[in-house]
């Protein structure tokens, strides 16, 4: 009996050892937050994730309050907004680093994840918004374009700039996406 129990010990944190050892291509990454810490973006692999890129001097940036609420409103049921400023549109994230996170923090209270500043175009992006070009064919064409990811890393759905975060589709798509 015992030399079952431990056959299946074994059987079991072998095959979660597997599982957690799998990480879906869009997420396996890593990049520095805003403080210049490693984020290994394998860690959010069973949470949907709201990848967006910020910028600080844009039309679009009071979206920040908006990726607040919906980071306060549905973390508890699995999901995080991950901000990526970026500089790529306009040149309206040109401060350092420490600019953006004095910022968002000053002006919106922004708790959640945000990555270094970083591109999400062209030969230089990271591999995050590259992969997620490729899985949606939708390209950022401006700040604040927003992909939305299952839990599983395997499905993607783009969202434009224009369009707020609590926008009934973009909220539609979440809450069927948290379910």
């Amino acid at each position: 009996m015992l030399k079952k129990i431990l056959v299946l010990l074994i059987t079991l944190c072998t095959t979660q050892a597997a599982m957690s050892a799998e990480c879906s291509k869009v997420l396996n990454t890593r990049l520095n937050n805003l403080n210049g810490e490693s984020i290994d973006f394998c860690d959010y692999q069973g949470k949907v994730i709201l990848a967006v890129n910020t910028a600080s001097y844009c039309g679009n940036t009071p979206q920040y309050e908006a990726l607040e609420t919906l980071f306060q409103k549905y973390t508890d049921k699995g999901f995080v907004v991950v901000g990526f400023p970026a500089n790529n549109f306009g040149n309206q994230e040109p401060g350092s680093n420490e600019d953006i996170q004095e910022f968002c923090q000053l002006n919106y209270g922004v708790n959640f994840p945000m990555v270094q500043k970083t591109d999400v175009v062209g030969p230089n992006s990271n591999p995050i918004f590259a992969e997620l070009q490729s899985m949606t064919g939708a390209s950022p064409s401006w700040n604040f374009h927003k992909y939305l990811i299952s839990r599983d890393g395997m499905s993607a759905f783009s969202f434009s700039s224009s369009m707020n975060p609590m926008n009934a589709k973009l909220v539609k798509k979440l809450e069927q996406l948290l379910e």
